[in-house]
């Protein structure tokens, strides 16, 4: 035991929020030599009795290994903390939440100082990092080399999913997954506003929802395939021109229920302008093309 402890590949992490400090306890579990920081010293105390290595300073903590985690507030937060460190020949991890040119700049701003670079976009929420069954995972942009070299280690937390040599890939994928989500988060809020006045039980319509979001999920697939070929007609069921006439009705519901429409207009406004163009018997794939300056 004490020889494979030893053979795994020790890890510096800065930043132990929720989320930094359930990836250091993974690291731990696992057997990887750990050191960390936080900005908050009682937090690193606290994983220093559970056997990590409690750096006084971020400098300190970059210098103890190699390879470097960076899991921090935002942008700003992983200047402030890598002021004054030493990145030569560092192998930098930054899976804090960013924009793709965001990532893109501390990329060329890493090889700038001597460092090797991943960046990183999380894909779970802290309960789930080291549950493989949860289903989260990290996606990585970068150096494929440095991806390689690590993606071991960093799949004990989570599973990786290596998405491209361009280091905003993973910002970019990121927000585009967590896009969808607040899509569905809208829709899914419309739904209770329309029942919340009524004689009907939320935890009733609950599954009846969930199964429906379930049922419709595949529709990307198709939306993907017309994407690639252009061709925006092959295998539609509800074509633009006959949805768009149904809206009058999901509008006047909302009126009659007193919900306001904010969540729905918009997206309604540019099935509208879709139809206007002439384009009724596409899919509402069509509906991209606006949205794209």
């Amino acid at each position: 035991m004490a020889q494979n402890t030893v053979e795994k590949t020790p890890v510096t992490l800065l930043g132990l929020g929720a989320m930094g400090t359930a990836l250091a306890r993974t690291w731990l579990a696992a057997g990887h030599p750990l050191t960390v920081w936080n900005r908050t010293p009682a937090h690193a105390t606290a994983l220093g009795a559970e056997g990590a290595g409690a750096a006084d300073t971020a400098a300190e903590a970059v210098a103890a290994n190699t390879l470097v985690v960076v899991c921090l507030l935002d942008d700003a937060s992983v200047d402030e903390v890598l002021a004054g460190t030493d990145l030569a020949d560092k192998d930098l991890v930054n899976l804090t939440t960013s924009t793709p040119a965001q990532a893109r700049a501390r990329a060329e701003w890493a090889r700038e100082r001597g460092a090797r670079y991943l960046d990183g976009g999380i894909m779970a929420v802290p309960p789930m990092i080291g549950v493989p069954e949860a289903g989260g995972y990290v996606f990585y942009s970068g150096s494929p080399e440095l991806f390689e070299r690590h993606r071991q280690t960093l799949g004990v937390p989570l599973g990786t999913t290596y998405v491209g040599e361009d280091a905003g890939f993973a910002a970019l994928h990121d927000v585009a997954l967590l896009s969808a989500m607040y899509g569905m988060f809208a829709g899914a809020a419309h739904a209770f506003a329309l029942i919340h006045k009524e004689d009907i039980d939320p935890a009733a319509l609950a599954p009846l929802l969930a199964d429906w979001l379930v049922a419709m999920a595949p529709a990307v697939h198709q939306t993907a395939d017309q994407l690639r070929s252009g061709d925006y007609t092959t295998g539609v069921v509800s074509n633009l021109a006959m949805q768009v006439a149904g809206t009058p009705t999901f509008l006047g519901t909302a009126e009659q229920q007193g919900v306001s429409p904010e969540l729905l207009s918009p997206y309604f406004e540019l099935m509208r302008r879709r139809l206007a163009e002439g384009s009724g018997e596409e899919d509402l794939t069509g509906v991209i093309d606006l949205l794209v300056h």
